[in-house]
């Protein structure tokens, strides 16, 4: 796919509250992880979330591919901080996005070789890299790499006007986005966005908007509490919307 977030983005003052970022409330979960590569290779440009090379590069190139993390996709661009389990690791370990599904030797987390050896402690690494899988913990965290908003691409995919894709990719929060609509003004309801696979999610025949521009909104589930809501974006989508064009959501989400 090839886009970036070195898109011209439209951006509206309104700023995220992210009300939890002290405290994730979230418990570390049990688990195994592995890696793939040399120490500089980077994610996989095919991932099943549909991100292209930004899932190679996103978050420094601290990307991971993630079995139960995966959550049919809905876990596609969801931050977690991954530490291992034995006497070369660092307390911190290491945080990073899911980009892909994978899944190794009874693992929840497939690192590129840079992301694993990051758990280590300094001079550590290539001790740690012998293992080739190692026991680890991990919880979901806020992202901080992209800002605070939620950032979405309009997919290359997109035939304007008959057919709109949009892939989520950057959610700084600890919510899923388990839904997508479009306010369609002629019948006055909101019309349902379906999700094909990974972070995308598509609608044929979106509403026509004469000279104006759609409006959105997003069902959200927080991890850690499983509050859930809907959220209007102010941000609007332009209806003559152009393929790999970013926007950034100011969206407020309160726990």
């Amino acid at each position: 796919m090839g886009f970036s977030l070195n898109y011209k983005k439209i951006i509206l003052p309104l700023i995220m509250m992210l009300l939890f970022v002290l405290g994730y409330g979230q418990d570390y979960i049990c688990s195994r992880a592995t890696y793939f590569g040399s120490p500089n290779c980077q994610g996989n440009p095919t991932g099943a979330c549909g991100y292209g090379e930004y899932g190679r590069t996103a978050n420094d190139g601290y990307v991971a591919g993630v079995h139960r993390p995966y959550k049919n996709g809905t876990g596609c661009g969801a931050c977690y901080q991954v530490r291992c389990k034995t006497g070369e690791c660092t307390e911190d370990g290491v945080v990073v996005v899911a980009t892909d599904f994978g899944v190794g030797d009874w693992t929840d987390f497939l690192f590129p070789a840079k992301a694993y050896a990051k758990m280590a402690r300094p001079g550590l690494e290539a001790e740690l890299l012998s293992y080739g899988v190692v026991n680890i913990e991990y919880r979901r965290v806020p992202c901080t790499f992209g800002g605070l908003n939620l950032i979405i691409n309009i997919h290359e995919g997109t035939r304007y006007p008959h057919y709109l894709a949009i892939i989520i990719t950057y959610n700084p929060s600890l919510y899923d986005v388990v839904g997508v609509q479009v306010w369609q003004e002629e019948t006055k309801e909101w019309r349902p966005m379906r999700k094909p696979f990974g972070a995308v999610w598509d609608m044929e025949n979106p509403p026509r908007v004469e000279g104006g521009a759609y409006k959105t909104r997003y069902f959200l589930v927080a991890s850690n509490t499983n509050h859930a809501t809907w959220v209007e974006s102010p941000t609007l989508i332009p209806a003559n919307w152009g393929k790999g064009a970013n926007f950034e959501l100011a969206i407020e989400l309160l726990l």
